[in-house]
């Protein structure tokens, strides 16, 4: 089996996974910066937890690990063309946004949470806008 194309496809699950997450929980932290009720919030924190530690984090692993196995197998010259560098600035600053959820994650889970729904509207629109960037780079691949 061609193991590139192995490293690829598994790659590929792995960010759908994560892109999924990081779309996904700043939405329930919209509806959790509107609960009123005990319960609702209740509710929330468990939803939270569960798709930041079960798929979340796993997911962004598998990323940066089946990423990396590609890079090994096409040869890290990779990194001398621009649409690398714009994808690996891309996937840092992905990673960051990760763990930045996982912070505003903490402070629901400690009833501490100081933002409005409408940032986690605003905040919520970061991953797409990075992955449209990542996209057109990756299929164009300019110089």
């Amino acid at each position: 089996m061609n193991s590139y194309l192995l490293f690829k496809s598994l790659h590929l699950i792995a960010v759908i996974s994560w892109m999924a997450g990081l779309l996904y929980l700043p939405r329930i932290f919209v509806y959790h910066s509107e609960a009123e009720h005990d319960s609702q919030k209740s509710i929330f924190k468990t939803m939270e937890k569960k798709l930041y530690n079960y798929i979340m984090m796993p997911a962004m692993i598998l990323s940066w690990l089946f990423g990396l196995l590609l890079i090994h197998s096409i040869g890290f010259s990779v990194f001398s063309e621009l649409w690398m560098q714009i994808k690996t600035a891309a996937v840092i600053i992905l990673t960051y946004y990760h763990f930045s959820l996982g912070n505003y994650l903490h402070k629901f889970a400690n009833d501490d949470n100081q933002k409005t729904s409408k940032f986690f509207r605003i905040y919520n629109e970061i991953p797409t806008i990075i992955l449209i960037v990542v996209i057109f780079f990756v299929v164009f691949k300019p110089l």
